[in-house]
């Protein structure tokens, strides 16, 4: 009996469909152990704009600082190093170390850098580095502890430790060395993937039509239902390549012929609902209004006015996360150019209110000022 013999009456055969996914993996299956997963929350970044979007928004309204000296000379000489610092690849001035520096922190839940000096004369460059390939030692107590970096399966201390920077974001008891803005996000971001995933597979499917065509010859026809087939398959095969041509050809079949686009019955899932749900979880956790990321969703004015106080205090608390590796640096600058002179961070003003607004505030406070005054004038002419 031949295994290669055509059976009769042999039903067609179902195809097979793609299994794969969304190509960031690394969210499916993910297991909360403790520790900040770099690859993971990078994952997310590169996979969903709008949270790469915020971080950057967080980044860029955070800059921007300067230092004040009481002595002149210091002043001068100091805003001229932060101004043109080596901070590595190309990049010069503390802003451009201190957005490396916070997009790590606000990303992996900790920040590593390094101090490069010159022998015992000056600051060479101040560097951001990875932290993957640093771990932290305690020592007997919380406030002794070393950055080290693997040298096979042991940890070594990194040498001279004053020079190195570390800042966690957010520490808690079970995160002692930082967690990271996306610590929630994982689960979130794996179901808004595999949505995205799955409208770009139906898509795909639907976009390039497939057409079922089912001819139905009749009785008495000639050649049998196979060789009907055939040709009407090389027919209409025939009359697509055609059509992508530019020319236009009719296709004509004897007997009863019923042509559908398969899939078009079919109803694809309503995802604007799910969608937003999850992204309004993302976005409540970035801290970011809704505005500035381009959603327009429903909001008021005051409510708008409201969210960019919010903001505002936001990036006051990353600048006072960054405040202490600021003064180190300027710290160590000024006792290598001996200086002892006390000085002062002052960051750029964040502007999220409309002008009109802030110079109403200023107007109130002004009024409110010249009103106490006059109160206490008035007080002292009782006396």
């Amino acid at each position: 009996m031949s295994f290669l013999k055509k059976e009769e009456g042999t039903a067609a055969r179902a195809q097979l469909r793609s299994g794969q996914r969304h190509p960031f993996m690394a969210l499916d299956g993910y297991v909360p152990l403790g520790g900040g997963d770099s690859r993971l929350y990078r994952a997310i970044r590169e996979g969903i704009p709008l949270v790469d979007a915020a971080i950057q928004k967080l980044v860029r309204l955070t800059g921007g600082v300067t230092a004040r000296c009481a002595d002149p000379a210091a002043d001068r000489e100091l805003g001229r190093f932060l101004r043109g610092v080596d901070t590595g690849r190309g990049c010069r001035g503390i802003d451009s170390f201190l957005e490396s520096y916070l997009d790590s922190m606000l990303t992996c839940g900790r920040a590593v850098g390094e101090i490069v000096t010159e022998g015992s004369r000056d600051i060479a460059a101040v560097i951001c580095g990875n932290v993957a390939d640093v771990c932290v030692r305690e020592g007997e107590s919380p406030l002794d502890f070393a950055i080290c970096r693997y040298d096979g399966l042991e940890a070594e201390p990194l040498p001279y430790q004053e020079l190195l920077l570390f800042t966690p974001f957010n520490p808690d008891s079970d995160n002692p060395y930082g967690s990271s803005m996306l610590r929630s996000m994982p689960f979130l971001a794996d179901i808004l993937m595999k949505i995205f995933a799955s409208i770009g597979v139906n898509w795909e499917r639907c976009g390039n039509v497939r057409y079922a065509v089912v001819c139905r010859p009749g009785q008495g026809a000639a050649g049998g239902a196979d060789a009907m087939a055939e040709s009407v398959a090389r027919e209409w095969s025939s009359a697509m390549r055609e059509t992508r041509g530019g020319s236009v050809r009719d296709f004509v079949a004897v007997g009863d012929v019923d042509i559908k686009v398969i899939g078009a019955d079919n109803r694809m899932l309503d995802s604007e609902v799910p969608v937003r749900q999850i992204l309004e979880q993302l976005v409540a956790k970035t801290g970011i209004p809704p505005f500035m990321l381009g959603l327009s969703w429903n909001s008021t004015e005051r409510m708008s006015s409201q969210q960019a106080d919010i903001m505002t205090s936001e990036i006051a608390a990353h600048r006072r996360s960054l405040e202490p590796v600021v003064r180190k640096i300027c710290s160590l600058w000024l006792r290598m150019h001996g200086y002892s002179c006390p000085y002062e961070l002052e960051w750029e003003a964040v502007n999220l209110q409309d002008k009109v607004e802030l110079a109403r505030a200023a107007l109130y406070a002004a009024q409110a000022k010249k009103a106490l005054a006059e109160a206490g004038a008035e007080g002292d002419a009782e006396k």
